[in-house]
């Protein structure tokens, strides 16, 4: 009896230690397909940008594994494509359904492609609250149908750089500068009277009417062949046959010499101006102011955004706008900021002392006359498609008049017929 009970109770030990060890296999299986689970819910997002490695590596490095941290379930795929490829790349992945998830586009680009569907629409996106961060101007830029199709990022805006010598000797009081083009004018008229200098290099450009206030095209139609533009257009003919402004568009090298041998007494330029006056003519980089670049009627000043968009091809438009907002926020716009000398695009990173340090310097001027302007900021974008075509068509009749002494009535009409066959593709 005893013997039976001990070999039953040896088979019952044996049993329920191999029900033991099958137990722990399926315990490892269960771990093993848990974490095979979590693996294949983890979400990658390729993120795109243009021309900033290897400079911004670090920079980036900490914004991804910082966001990686937070963010357990997410992998960012960070890639860098050259300026002049990443638009054909871009067209080619979204035709073949790879098409990343954040891309890095300007506002031209962001725009063509939003006209064409192509890219998801944040208003839907994000709350209030979260497109509230952005100044409205900048963030409208890529409006569309009340849809808004880019995050805006970096920035930068021209301001108006002045040598202070002329404008001495011209009687001009260099504590009051220009608010408005038409100060501008009068300021470059003064200057020209009392100098052997130009008063100011003018952008013979279409953005040149639209600051102004004056609409280009309405609908499917152009509408700048009026009377009130062409007043405008003969009020610069005057300045430049008065010898206000230069009968040319200088290139900006030109530009740069013209202001360093002090042939003009004003220019509006970007922050780049500075380091190549600092270079070619250290003398009158000495001698020179920056200030806010004067308004036009429609009481804007265009700058040059740089953005984050999400393709709708994309396979996790959540997750890849998140990490837009991520990117763009106060924080790390004003990271970037500082690291690579731009201009943020939200209000609350603006406000920050870096901006507003100004130790004297052209730099610490400019840096701030900058920064001030960007409540009033707005990217230059004809908000059409085809807006490239008409903005050349423009600038080419523009040029006519302006540098050809062609006709002004005749050369606006020619304009508006190519618009409008433009218009009507």
């Amino acid at each position: 009896m005893i013997k039976g009970y001990k070999k039953l109770l040896s088979l019952a030990m044996v049993f329920l230690l191999v029900l033991g060890v099958l137990a722990a296999c399926s315990s490892e299986e269960s771990d093993d397909a848990d974490a095979s689970k979590g693996k294949d819910k983890q979400t990658s997002v390729e993120f795109w940008t243009i021309s900033l490695q290897p400079t911004f590596n670090d920079y980036f490095n900490d914004l991804i594994a910082k966001y990686e941290e937070e963010n357990p379930g997410v992998k960012i795929d960070w890639k860098d494509f050259p300026y002049d490829a990443v638009q054909n790349k871009l067209m080619t992945s979204i035709a073949s359904k790879k098409a990343p998830d954040v891309v890095n586009l300007n506002t031209v680009m962001a725009n063509q492609l939003a006209s064409k569907d192509a890219l998801v629409d944040f208003n839907q996106q994000l709350t209030d609250e979260q497109k509230g961060i952005y100044f409205e101007g900048i963030y409208n830029s890529t409006l569309q149908d009340e849809g808004a199709y880019a995050l805006p990022w970096y920035t930068g805006i021209p301001v108006l750089y002045i040598n202070k010598s002329l404008a001495e000797k011209a009687g001009i009081d260099i504590n009051n500068p220009p608010q408005t083009k038409e100060d501008l004018a009068n300021w470059g008229k003064q200057i020209a009277d009392k100098t052997d200098s130009f008063g100011y290099v003018f952008t013979m450009e279409t953005r040149s009417i639209l600051e102004e206030g004056f609409k280009i095209v309405e609908g499917d139609k152009a509408i700048f062949n009026n009377d009130e533009v062409k007043e405008y257009i003969q009020g610069n003919i005057d300045l430049i046959k008065a010898g206000v402004i230069p009968k040319d568009i200088p290139a900006f090298d030109k530009q740069v010499q013209l202001f360093g041998s002090e042939q003009v007494g004003m220019i509006i330029s970007s922050s780049s101006f500075i380091n190549q006056l600092k270079t070619a003519s250290p003398d009158v980089y000495e001698n020179t102011i920056a200030v806010p670049a004067p308004f036009g009627k429609a009481g804007i000043r265009f700058t040059n955004t740089m953005n984050l968009a999400v393709p709708k091809e994309s396979k996790n438009v959540d997750a890849a706008t998140a990490f837009a907002h991520y990117v763009t926020n106060d924080a790390n716009q004003l990271a970037f900021s500082k690291a690579a000398n731009t201009l943020p695009s939200t209000k609350e990173a603006a406000k920050d002392e870096h901006f507003y340090k100004n130790d004297g310097t052209l730099e610490g001027q400019a840096l701030t006359a900058s920064v001030e302007s960007l409540d009033k900021a707005t990217d230059f974008y004809l908000g059409i498609e085809n807006a490239g075509d008409v903005d050349s068509t423009i600038n080419k009749h523009l040029q006519n008049i302006y540098i050809n002494d062609q006709d002004l009535d005749a050369e606006l009409e020619a304009a508006e017929k190519e618009v409008n066959a433009i218009l009507a593709r």
